[in-house]
């Protein structure tokens, strides 16, 4: 059997990982003391008329809005089904936007497998039960 390499409980690399030397710290280090005139270049170009510089620019300065979804009304009918037939209603007659019906049906889904799962809990306690009651 060969010796083992180490002892054990005592580290192989008793300095530890050497401190900001990896290649990507000091690749972001490189970058951080560069970004002033990186900055400063951009925002000449940009003046200049460079579109893309601008660009840069204004998505770091002013990323784009995020839709926000305004509440939705839809009756709920007495089942998934139902209820997903009036969401699927309201999203083809324009009532609803098309992303908003389809994450509402994807939730319906994810709804109708959670009662599924709990049902079979349910059922599975139930027959433990009777196993448990038998002679």
């Amino acid at each position: 059997m060969p010796t083992p390499k180490f002892k054990p409980g005592q580290s192989g690399n008793p300095a530890g990982r050497p401190k900001d030397k990896t290649p990507a710290t000091l690749l972001r280090k490189a970058i951080a003391d560069d970004m002033p005139d990186v900055v400063r270049k951009l925002v000449e170009l940009a003046k200049e008329g460079d579109v893309q510089a601008a660009k840069v620019l204004l998505d770091r300065i002013c990323p784009p809005l995020r839709p926000q979804a305004l509440p939705v009304v839809i009756e709920t009918g007495s089942t998934l089904p139902e209820t997903g037939g009036n969401v699927v209603t309201a999203t083809l007659s324009g009532n609803v936007p098309p992303d908003i019906g389809a994450m509402l049906i994807r939730a319906l889904a994810e709804q109708g497998k959670l009662i599924e799962l709990q049902e079979m809990a349910d059922r599975l306690q139930r027959l433990e039960k009777l196993l448990e009651a038998r002679p």
